[in-house]
């Protein structure tokens, strides 16, 4: 077994009670991978609870056991954060001096697959950082690895995890590997079309959320002669619409279908001045994008927070969307 694997193994299996972070941003694979850690884990005997700053929005409420996350962090002798290594995806953890003591006075594991972001987390961890498809598939090579139990609620976990992250195995991150652990876990009780069943269902939008989606596409901008499509969600829509459905989801991967389009940004502005970017895009340059404001990701799906002025962002996204455009046809 590899070092990495063996040290994390020990550490997991010397501890009783296990609490497992997911950031301020959580997604299909964020929660798939921490649902299934939870089950894995449990299996183990251990105690285990699962946490994350904000409410799982209701469009990934599909997976089971998505109501079991809390937003109170407890004390553990073990905290595993999954799928970031980001402090800013972190920062409602960080900035709470409760729960950021716990991180420091106690033993943390970090497991993420986003290999181009630079850790910076402020408190000393150990770190599975593999070039995967997912966080999920990581975890599933931790179990192996280990030989750790996955029941079918976990494989089921983390087969939508793998569905979610790879949009169902058509990102450029989709490897061998990804089809084989995909076949590893439907031998071990997971169904693609079960998971695909609950994620539609769950998918299904109110009369009213799909006229709000037609309003936004009304609003679409477009800059640099057609390469960046952006909107722009204020408070007072989040405010009216995230409950029922997030936003920036209804529009934003079908902003990428747009002809000569090769960039879209969904920004959504705060009352405290924050504002965010869900950046997706047809060249990997994602990460690029968003690490420019200090964000990071996917090559071709990455995020960023920010506090400053509106106009001020658009003009900074500007320009480094098209640095980024540039060095991505340099190295096509």
């Amino acid at each position: 077994m590899d070092n990495n694997y063996l040290e994390l193994k020990e550490i997991i299996e010397s501890a009783k009670k296990i609490s497992i972070i997911q950031a301020e941003n959580p997604d299909g694979d964020s929660l798939g991978s921490a649902i299934a850690l939870e089950q894995i884990l449990t299996n183990l005997g251990k105690e285990v609870e699962l946490f994350c700053p904000v409410d799982i929005p209701k469009y990934l409420r599909y997976f089971n056991g998505w109501d079991r996350v809390s937003d109170n962090l407890w004390k553990s002798d073990l905290y595993i954060i999954v799928d970031t290594t980001s402090s800013t995806l972190l920062s409602k953890i960080l900035e709470n001096p409760l729960y950021k003591n716990l991180l420091e006075k106690n033993k943390v594991v970090v497991i993420d697959h986003h290999t181009d972001a630079t850790p910076d987390l402020p408190f000393e961890y150990s770190l599975l950082l593999e070039n995967r498809s997912s966080c999920s598939e990581v975890i599933f090579e931790l179990c192996k690895k280990s030989g750790w139990q996955v029941n079918e609620l976990a494989s089921s976990s983390l087969m939508g995890a793998i569905l979610s992250d790879t949009l169902g195995f058509t990102t450029q991150n989709v490897s061998k590997e990804t089809f084989i652990t995909a076949s590893e876990l439907t031998s071990l009780g997971a169904k693609v079309s079960s998971i695909e069943e609950s994620r539609r269902e769950f998918m299904k939008k109110a009369p009213e959320i799909l006229e709000y989606k037609g309003d936004l596409i009304k609003r679409i901008e477009y800059f640099l002669n057609g390469k960046l499509a952006l909107i722009h969600i204020p408070w007072d829509e989040i405010r009216q619409y995230s409950d029922k459905y997030n936003p920036s989801v209804l529009v934003i991967d079908e902003m990428r279908l747009v002809e000569g389009v090769e960039v879209c940004v969904a920004i959504k502005t705060y009352p405290d001045g924050k504002v965010t970017g869900k950046v997706r895009t047809n060249l990997p340059i994602a990460a690029d994008i968003a690490g420019y404001f200090g964000g990071g990701g996917h090559a071709y799906a990455s995020g960023f927070r920010v506090y400053d002025n509106y106009d001020q962002i658009i003009k900074e996204l500007l320009d480094a969307t098209e640095k980024a455009l540039e060095i991505g046809r340099n190295n096509a």
